[in-house]
């Protein structure tokens, strides 16, 4: 039962209130287990609702420098994903029926390509083929990388962002999407 526990918790990495639910429940002893410490651990980074987005600077497709909080004044979806990813392009036309929706009332769309450098050019077929209109930047590779600083490990994945940069709900999709939108995006 203790390590079934432990790996229960360890593979609920992408919802912290759970692991964070699961991981009150264990004594203290194997709180103290090194698998134990390390979902502790791993817990002290995640974002949640509420907090504010970390700031970060990316190139655009076009080689322009944009920043997150350029955005600020404005509702904003960071959105992760990546070419190659299925439940990505399937989502796809409700990120881009949420733009056309709610463009025009201080909403943008930040898309963040996991994509690998050598595969520019698949990620750049991909925001054509799936008609993408926002702006569209490429995260890169190394330690530095933003889906690390979100703790992206999976896409999609998405956050958004009131005026003032603030998380307000994250992992919306379909019409969950357009619920939140049409809740905050007045």
């Amino acid at each position: 039962m203790t390590n079934g526990r432990l790996a229960l918790i360890s593979n609920t990495k992408a919802d912290s209130a759970l692991t964070r639910q699961l991981l009150g429940t264990l004594t203290p002893a194997l709180r103290a287990t090194p698998k134990g410490q390390a979902i502790a651990k791993s817990l002290v980074g995640i974002l949640r609702i509420g907090q504010p987005a970390p700031d970060f600077t990316l190139l655009t497709a076009a080689s322009h420098a944009i920043a997150l909080r350029s955005y600020r004044g404005k509702y904003v979806l960071v959105d992760f994903w990546a070419s190659w990813c299925a439940p990505c392009r399937a989502e796809n036309p409700n990120v881009v029926r949420a733009y056309e929706t709610y463009k025009n009332r201080k909403f943008d769309v930040l898309s963040i390509s996991i994509d690998t450098p050598e595969a520019r050019a698949k990620w750049l077929k991909a925001v054509q083929d799936d008609k993408l209109p926002w702006t569209q930047v490429l995260d890169g590779v190394g330690p530095n990388r933003v889906a690390e600083l979100y703790r992206v490990e999976t896409v999609p994945q998405n956050f958004l962002l009131d005026p003032s940069g603030t998380i307000i709900a994250q992992n919306l999709r379909g019409e969950a999407l357009q619920t939140a939108l049409a809740q905050f995006v007045k």
